[in-house]
């Protein structure tokens, strides 16, 4: 048997106000339309709910044993509806902000400073994805906006604003011939041709071009890398490296993760510059996901100059 919810909205009303009329004003209906719908419910329990003459209602036995659950009933209706309520509006005002490793330089209290100025009741949610995501949680919609280094797998996928360009340096273990090397140079760096024979640290195969692009596949001239070991954090790479498993490329923003105990940072020449972005799904137009893109816009162009995009 199922019973809606306003019958017993409308029976407990009555049961209430032991009048019609009364139940009637208080439900903002007709009293027509009130005694047809307790009539139906009457029906469809097979028993009589009230008594009714010309001077009184009264609830009858059924009637008596039906109002208190009536009353929870409905008790638990509005405190689902309330619960149903407040969880849309924590997920309006949630953003999910994925990232492989933090992006350091600044940015995040800059762009949290920029979000809730123009949305105080944002609710901004940092997440921690693996390196084997290079999209940092928005292939699979966990992250609404990430922390993302170019170039990104199916980027036509994707609406971005770098924030930050940087030279790539190479980390090596403390000791190591290049560090020599590059102690002695007028610049502090080394040739990115001095490290085409080293065993590189490479991201897992799962990342895509991102892997190609930290091994500078497009800088070796066809000379195929030899990999030293795969990496998914930045812990694992400090070990990696300082062990002497192999070198490994990075941002000059990200050395401070690397570069302590037996691992320095050197400079490469011959390699392009990196790029720190913020992305979203280019199909996403919440608000809040525009917001941090138009935050990240005008925080990319403060720290290094007008911020391209592949947003459209």
């Amino acid at each position: 048997m199922d019973v809606h919810g306003r019958d017993l909205r409308y029976f407990a009303a009555v049961a209430e106000e032991l009048s019609f009329t009364r139940a009637a004003e208080r439900l903002f209906v007709s009293q027509p339309a009130l005694s047809k719908q307790i009539r139906m419910l009457e029906k469809q329990l097979d028993a009589r709910l009230f008594h009714r003459d010309r001077r009184a209602v009264r609830l009858t036995a059924v009637g008596e044993a039906l109002l208190p659950h009536a009353r929870g009933v409905l008790a638990a209706w509005e405190a689902a509806a309330a619960a149903v309520e407040e969880a849309r509006t924590a997920e309006r005002h949630t953003l999910v902000i994925g990232m492989s490793t933090s992006p350091g330089r600044g940015l995040l209290p800059a762009l949290r400073t920029r979000l809730i100025s123009q949305h105080p009741a944002a609710h901004p949610v940092l997440r921690q994805v693996n390196w084997a995501d290079p999209s940092a949680g928005l292939a699979d919609g966990s992250s609404d906006v990430a922390f993302v280094w170019l170039p990104l797998p199916d980027g036509q996928r994707y609406r971005y604003v770098v924030v930050a360009r940087e030279p790539r340096l190479v980390a090596l273990p403390r000791g190591h011939p290049l560090a020599e090397r590059a102690a002695a140079d007028r610049d502090g760096a080394v040739d990115f041709a001095d490290l085409l024979d080293e065993p590189f640290l490479a991201l897992p195969p799962e990342a895509g071009p991102l892997r190609d692009y930290w091994l500078a596949l497009d800088a070796r001239g066809g000379h195929a890398p030899r990999i030293g070991g795969v990496v998914a954090s930045a812990e694992e790479t400090h070990e990696a490296v300082a062990n002497g498993q192999g070198v490994a490329l990075l941002a000059t923003g990200n050395a401070p993760l690397l570069v302590r105990d037996h691992v320095i940072a050197v400079p490469v020449r011959g390699i392009s510059p990196s790029r720190l972005a913020v992305a979203a799904r280019r199909d996403d137009e919440r608000p809040l996901v525009l917001a941090y893109l138009a935050a990240a816009a005008k925080v990319g162009a403060e720290t290094s100059g007008p911020a391209d995009g592949a947003s459209g």
